[in-house]
């Protein structure tokens, strides 16, 4: 168990950190590791993967990462639980200070990768691991609080964080354009269009690549698009006109059914 905090605004450093804490990772002989980053806003990590599941911790901060077809947003107090063997990159959209844990566990318990709220219990967790260079614990104590931080995983709520990307390259185009201007007021007519499809035609269509419909699809792209925005203190009125609500009680009634509370204390400690 160990600590590293890597902070630097150099990249090819960066890059080189990372490759670093990876390999000692993998070379790592305890059943639970833990550790400790912050990432300089813009920096993009590439493709790769670890041997064992990772819960990535945005303790401060907003992570993009990929995944084979989708992308998952991890705001403040989440963590992306990220299975064994899963490739996946990763973008720091603000300066980010993140707590991982590597542990083994069976294909059934890991499951999908998925975002999770995490919960006081385990944010305590997470930081007592972390920290166990600087405060040492005895090996009872280590065994306990890892034991309980697994026991916890189940119990940690998910969260539509995780945007589904299609396979088809002219759909594929439309979603990542909506992404850099999205709004709630695109139509299912106008994508169809743009496709030279008929509406019937391009709902089928677009589930078929993305397993869920179009306007399931919109509204978890608007969301996420509003997170970091939201992040760097934006007014929530600013971020609903500019995603395409008529009003702030639309986007707020959006917001609180998808993540459980409103825009405005989203991003705030839940105990706030």
């Amino acid at each position: 168990m160990r600590i590293v905090d890597l902070t630097t605004s150099d990249g090819d450093a960066e890059q080189a950190f990372h490759r670093q804490s990876l390999d000692w990772v993998e070379q790592a002989n305890e059943p639970v590791v833990a550790l400790a980053r912050t990432y300089p806003a813009g920096l993009a990590v590439p493709r790769h993967s670890h041997s064992r599941t990772q819960l990535w911790f945005a303790s401060r901060g907003i992570v993009l990462v990929a995944t084979g077809d989708r992308r998952w947003m991890i705001p403040p107090g989440h963590a992306l639980i990220i299975p064994a063997a899963t490739e996946h990159s990763a973008e720091m959209m603000s300066t980010v200070t993140m707590q991982s844990v590597y542990v083994d566990l069976p294909e059934d318990v890991a499951g999908q990768p998925r975002v999770v709220e995490v919960t006081a219990l385990a944010q305590t967790l997470i930081g007592e691991l972390v920290a166990a260079d600087v405060r040492p614990m005895t090996e009872r104590r280590l065994a306990l609080v890892s034991e309980l931080l697994l026991d916890e995983f189940p119990h940690l709520p998910v969260r539509p964080l995780g945007l589904p990307f299609p396979t088809d390259r002219r759909l594929a185009r439309l979603c990542r354009e909506f992404l850099k201007a999205p709004s709630a007021r695109t139509s299912i007519d106008e994508w169809a269009r743009k496709l030279g499809l008929a509406r019937r035609s391009f709902t089928r269509h677009f589930r078929a690549e993305t397993g869920i419909s179009f306007v399931t699809w919109r509204q978890q792209a608007c969301l996420l698009a509003s997170l970091p925005r939201l992040a760097e203190g934006e007014p929530v009125t600013t971020v609903a006109l500019d995603a395409g609500y008529d009003n702030i009680a639309a986007f707020s009634t959006m917001f609180r059914r998808m993540l459980g509370r409103p825009p405005s204390t989203y991003l705030k400690p839940a105990s706030s």
